[in-house]
């Protein structure tokens, strides 16, 4: 199973319909990845939390996301999985160019943390294009 691909489709569907926030189980890809599209506008916020413990069952930490709305529709309206575990895909810095007019953005994993496109074309870094998003 590829987590971040349920992560972010998990997102579009629940702006898709209408929700406010929707959670996943934690890892530090996700928060990177979550860290990103809220500086890029695409959530308003995300927060770690942990479920009471309930008997002998253990609980794990949850994100709680919530989805960012231009008036009453998402901002996340799709988006593209571009590497895949089956097949990476990596991008120089100077191959990275807009697309959308500009209104969508590449993420990637680069040597320097999870970043979009432009971050990654002002520090002069290339690395594995994680997704396409818009």
């Amino acid at each position: 199973m590829d987590t971040l691909s349920n992560m972010l489709n998990g997102i579009k569907n629940a702006g898709l319909a209408g929700k406010n926030q929707v959670d996943f189980p934690h890892s530090k890809l996700k928060i990177a990845v979550l860290e990103c599209l809220k500086k890029e506008g695409y959530i308003t916020s995300f927060k770690i939390v942990t479920p009471p413990q309930s008997g002998s069952k253990k609980s794990f930490p949850m994100i709680l996301v919530q989805v960012a709305y231009v008036g009453d529709r998402p901002k996340v309206s799709g988006l593209n999985r571009v590497s895949k575990p089956s097949r990476r895909m990596y991008s120089k810095s100077k191959e990275l160019k807009p697309f959308r007019n500009g209104f969508g953005r590449f993420i990637l994993s680069t040597p320097k943390g999870i970043m979009s496109e432009k971050d990654a074309r002002n520090e002069q870094v290339g690395g594995e294009v994680l997704f396409k998003i818009w």
